[in-house]
C-alpha cells in the first residue's frame, strides 16, 4: 500500500504543480492577504483532485458520467467565475500588508477554489487514464490499493501548495506598492484571460 500511497503524491504533485488559472489565483492570494489564505485556496484544488481521483479510482461510473454530460455548462459556470475573479483582482487596489484571515475569509478561499478546480470535469478523463495505467482502474490492485492511491494524490496536491504558498509568503515582505498593484494586473489579466478561453471553447 506504501507504493500506491507514494504514487500517489507524485501524482498529486505533477497533477498540481503545472501554473493554470487556480496556481495564479492562488499565488495572487498569498501576495495580498497571506500565507494561511494562499495555503487554504490550494487546499480546495486538492480536496477537488482527490475528489476527480476517487471517482477515477473507484469506478463511480453514475457520478463520472453525469460529470461528462454536463461538462459545457459546468465549463461555463467555471469561465464566469474565473472573469469576474479576473476583474476584481485587476481592479483592486494592492493591500499595505496581509490581511488577518478570519473564519469565514478561510472558508470562503477553500470553497472558492474548490468549485473552480470542479468545473473542469475532463480532468476525470486523466485520471482514468493513469489510474488505469497504474493498475488500480481495472481493480487489479482492490479497494485499499484505490484508497491508497487517493490519499496520495490529495497529501501531494496540498504539500505543492503549501510550498508555493510558503514560498511565495516569503517573498511578500519584499514586494513595495507598485510591484504589488503589477502583480494585481497581470494576475487579473491571466486569470480573466483563462475565463474568456473557457467561455468560447
Amino acid at each position: 500500500m506504501l507504493g500506491f500511497l507514494l504514487r500517489g503524491v507524485v501524482l498529486g504533485l505533477s497533477i498540481a504543480a503545472p501554473v493554470g488559472p487556480i496556481g495564479v489565483l492562488c499565488i495572487r492570494r498569498t501576495v495580498a492577504d497571506g500565507r494561511l489564505v494562499g495555503f487554504v485556496s490550494g487546499v480546495g484544488a486538492a480536496t477537488a483532485d482527490g475528489f476527480y481521483g476517487a471517482v477515477a479510482a473507484f469506478g463511480l461510473t453514475a457520478i463520472s458520467g453525469v460529470l461528462v454530460e454536463q461538462r459545457s455548462w459546468i465549463h461555463l459556470l467555471g469561465g464566469a467565475f474565473l472573469c469576474y475573479l479576473g476583474l476584481r483582482t485587476l481592479l483592486r487596489a494592492p493591500a499595505e500588508q496581509a490581511a488577518r484571515a478570519g473564519a469565514r475569509g478561510l472558508v470562503g478561499a477553500y470553497a472558492s477554489t474548490l468549485a473552480l478546480t470542479l468545473t473542469n470535469p475532463a480532468t476525470i478523463l486523466s485520471f482514468v487514464a493513469i489510474f488505469a495505467g497504474l493498475g488500480v482502474a481495472q481493480g487489479t490492485g482492490g479497494y485499499s490499493a484505490a484508497a491508497a492511491l487517493v490519499l496520495g494524490v490529495f497529501c501531494g496536491s496540498a504539500l505543492w501548495w503549501l510550498l508555493l504558498s510558503s514560498g511565495v509568503g516569503l517573498l511578500r515582505a519584499r514586494l513595495g506598492p507598485s510591484l504589488l498593484r503589477w502583480i494585481n494586473r497581470v494576475s487579473g489579466a491571466i486569470l480573466l484571460a483563462f475565463g474568456i478561453f473557457a467561455l468560447v471553447s
